[in-house]
C-alpha cells in the first residue's frame, strides 16, 4: 500500500506531509504508518516506516530531525551542522529550521500537528500542541523562534487531530482554561453525557492568529476515523495496551 499524505495549498510549494498510518509496515496495535520510537512496536519496524516517510519527503533517513516530545513549550532551533541523534533525544515539543535539504517532523495521535514556514524567509517550524502545550505556550515560543530565525510572514497549517465532537472532558479541566483567560469558555460546549466538550484545533487556531500568523486546520478528525488515523483516546477507550503515532514533516 502507498503512504497517504495530507497537505494543504498554504505551505505550497514546500514540501511537507501530514502522514495518515496507510502505507507503513506495522502491524497489530500499530497496523500501518507508525513512526513512534516510543511505541512497544518492533524498533526495525518503526525504522522502516520513517525511511519511508523520509523517501517522501526527498530526504534520507538521517535527515529526518525529531525531538523527545514532552508536551512542554520548548523549541530547538536548527541552523546546520546539529547531530541529530543528539536533537532526537532532546526534550522539546517543537523543532524550527533554517537548513534545506532536512526534513523537520513531530509526532501525534489526538495532539495537534502543526507546521509553519515562511517560504519567503526560508524558515520553517514543526510543532505538537496538545491542550497542555498549547495552553503553556508551545505556539508562543515557536513562533518566537521562527521570528528570531529571520521569518516575518507565517504560515500556519493544524494537521488531523482531535476534533471537539470527540473531546469530552472534564470541569477541571475546563476550569483551567478559564483561570488563565475567560475569554476561553468558547472553546468550550455542552456534550450528550452533559459534560464539556474542548475545540482543541479551534484553540489553536486562535492561539495562531493572534500571534500574527495565517493559520488553517486541515479538518481531519484522529478520533472518528481509524482506518486513517491511530488515536490515544480511541486506543484508550477501547482498552488497547498501546497506539501508534502519526508523523507531518516540512523541509526547505
Amino acid at each position: 500500500m502507498t503512504l497517504e499524505i495530507l497537505t494543504h495549498p498554504a505551505l505550497r510549494p514546500l514540501s511537507h506531509g501530514f502522514f495518515t498510518r496507510k502505507g507503513g509496515a506495522s502491524s497489530g496495535l500499530f497496523s500501518g504508518l507508525n513512526c513512534g520510537r516510543g511505541s512497544t512496536d518492533q524498533r526495525e519496524i518503526v525504522a522502516i516506516n520513517r525511511a519511508r516517510v523520509a523517501a517522501a519527503m526527498g530526504v534520507g533517513p538521517e535527515r529526518l530531525a525529531t525531538v523527545h516530545q514532552t508536551h512542554s513549550d520548548l523549541v530547538v532551533t536548527l541552523t546546520g551542522g546539529e547531530d541529530l541523534d543528539s536533537v532526537a533525544a532532546t526534550e522539546a515539543d517543537a523543532i524550527v529550521s533554517t537548513v534545506p535539504g532536512l526534513a523537520i517532523a513531530v509526532l501525534t495521535a489526538d495532539c495537534q500537528p502543526i507546521l509553519l514556514a515562511d517560504r519567503r524567509a526560508g524558515v520553517i517550524g514543526a510543532a505538537h500542541a496538545g491542550w497542555k502545550g498549547a495552553l503553556d505556550g508551545i505556539l508562543d515560543a515557536t513562533v518566537a523562534a521562527m521570528r528570531a530565525a529571520g521569518a516575518r510572514e507565517i504560515s500556519a497549517v493544524i494537521g488531523p487531530c482531535i476534533s471537539q465532537r470527540a473531546y469530552e472532558v472534564g470541569e477541571d479541566f475546563m476550569d483551567r482554561f478559564l483561570v488563565e483567560d475567560d475569554r476561553h469558555a468558547r472553546f468550550f460546549s455542552g456534550g450528550p453525557n452533559g459534560r464539556p466538550m474542548f475545540d482543541l484545533p479551534g484553540f489553536g487556531l486562535a492561539a495562531l492568529r493572534e500571534l500574527g500568523v495565517e493559520a488553517e486546520w486541515i479538518g481531519h478528525c484522529t478520533y472518528s476515523d481509524p482506518d486513517r488515523f491511530f488515536s490515544y483516546r480511541r486506543a484508550t477507550h477501547q482498552g488497547a495496551a498501546d497506539y501508534g503515532r502519526l508523523i507531518s514533516a516540512i523541509a526547505l
